[in-house]
């Protein structure tokens, strides 16, 4: 009877003992789910806060500053820091909240200033530049794998400073990071309450550093795209500027039949053609490219067509013109930039053309060959040095004009670089001789099929429609 009595206690116990491990085992679950609960909802609210930043236009700058404030309101800890990675492989704090311990002890000359602790540890974090093999930070960043230290005090990798206030106690880092791109690292300091950082922290502070990275690159987004966009509108007002400095059509002048196009690579582009009448049987021609692409480009070609309509009426010679329009550029040009131009005056009275070549293409004639009686395509060459490449006075010692008879049945073709410079899929250029055999087959047309024409042949020896370089053509048929 004993015997079933202490049996049937023991079995009590057990059940009791077991009863008691089931409570505590699921007190201990529910604990964690509601630790877990706490921490999804804190990650949750830095995520907010970071969509609240980024709504507001921070800078960059800012955005790290509201990073590390918000790791200190959802951890409890003292103080926070962010280390963001350099281009060169270096790391360097550029936000930091409450006395976070700098990276380095700090110079014995500085620890008189700590009367304003908390500005000057700001400073020295700020200023500090360390190797991305360098400490617990530097670790973190090389390796992307994040560092719990639960106790600080006794770890021989943690800087030890003279100022109990920046005692490190406990501390964890974190890699700020997006995809395969390293960021920098958020590590925060010494909990509010004195005891160590635990597990739950840890995971916390990984996770609030996964979100940082993705605020971070969020907003670099953002910028790109704010950016983009007002380079697509200021890109499309110059395009729209330049469009209404070209003429908006050949001129029409008894005696010349005259047709012009110009294609930008770009939006804008540094390519010219214009047109001055000079008096009832005088028309002047512009051709001009400037080196470059882009708004550059163009406002220094809407500064060039302003000099040039200035100059040309005050001058019979291309040559004067174009001297003068050298000398008019001098300060305008930046170093690395030129203009070629080339500048014609046709007669229809006297039955000629009169150019000067500042460094452009040589102009391309059909006319009938006087010894044969057939008509070729040749092209006429003069000298001459781009505006803005050399000095006034050798610039003015090799221009000169050349005067060729310009009859009816003539054409005359001035274009840029882009024309004879486009290449097809082997990387062969257009040319000048097909530029040529072109202008031989479409020489019966009139000036807007020729050139159309042409521009049709460039299309289908590259085989394609965009160029690496801006076209112009114009033509002029004596009719």
């Amino acid at each position: 009877m004993l015997f079933f009595l202490l049996g049937a206690a023991t079995g009590a116990l057990a059940l009791f003992w077991l009863g008691a491990k089931a409570r505590a085992q699921a007190d201990r679950l529910e604990e964690e789910k509601l630790v877990l609960a706490q921490e999804k909802q804190l990650v949750v609210d830095f995520m907010h806060h970071m969509v609240q930043a980024l709504g507001e236009g921070l800078s960059r700058d800012d955005l790290f500053q509201r990073i590390v404030h918000a790791a200190i309101l959802c951890t409890g800890a003292l103080s926070a820091c962010i280390f963001e990675k350099r281009a060169d492989n270096k790391m360097q704090g550029v936000a930091v909240e409450g006395l976070f311990p700098p990276h380095r002890p700090l110079p014995s000359q500085a620890k008189t200033k700590l009367t304003t602790r908390a500005r000057f540890i700001e400073q020295v974090l700020k200023s500090e530049v360390f190797d991305i093999n360098e400490g617990i930070v530097g670790q973190v960043a090389r390796t992307g794998v994040g560092q719990l230290i639960a106790d600080a005090v006794t770890d021989p990798r943690i800087v030890k400073h003279d100022d109990p206030a920046l005692a490190v106690k406990s501390v964890i880092a974190a890699p700020i990071r997006f995809q395969d791109r390293m960021i920098g690292v958020l590590s925060v300091a010494n909990p509010a309450d004195g005891l160590p950082f635990i597990e739950s922290d840890f995971s916390l502070v990984m996770s609030l550093a996964e979100q940082a990275g993705l605020a971070v690159h969020n907003l670099e987004s953002l910028r790109f795209q704010i950016e983009k966009r007002q380079l697509d509108l200021d890109l499309a007002l110059a395009s729209s500027i330049q469009q209404m400095l070209l003429p908006a059509a050949a001129p029409r002048f008894a005696g010349l039949d005259v047709a012009a196009q110009y294609v930008p690579t770009q939006k804008v582009g540094g390519d010219l053609y214009d047109f001055f009448v000079l008096g009832p049987t005088r028309l002047g021609i512009a051709v001009a490219d400037v080196s470059g692409k882009g708004i550059p480009a163009s406002l220094l070609m809407a500064t060039c067509r302003t000099n040039l309509q200035q100059i040309a009426l005050r001058h019979e010679s291309p040559a004067r013109v174009l001297s003068e329009v050298n000398r008019a550029m001098a300060g305008d040009v930046c170093r690395g930039m030129f203009i070629s131009i080339i500048y014609a005056v046709i007669d229809v009275a006297a039955n000629s053309v009169t150019l000067a070549r500042a460094g452009h293409e040589l102009p391309l004639f059909s006319r009938r060959d006087p010894a044969t009686g057939e008509m070729v395509s040749e092209f006429v060459g003069s000298e001459g040095m781009a505006v803005g490449m050399v000095d006034p006075v050798m610039f003015e010692s090799v221009i000169a004009d050349q005067t060729v008879s310009f009859v009816p049945g003539d054409t005359l073709v001035l274009y840029t670089d882009g024309i004879t410079e486009a290449t097809n899929g082997e990387d062969t250029e257009f040319s000048g001789s097909r530029l040529a055999d072109a202008l031989r087959m479409l020489r019966s047309r009139g000036a807007a099929e020729i050139t159309e024409g042409i521009l049709d042949h460039v299309r289908r020896f590259s085989g394609r429609d965009h160029h690496r370089d801006d076209l112009t053509l114009v033509t002029v048929k004596r009719v």
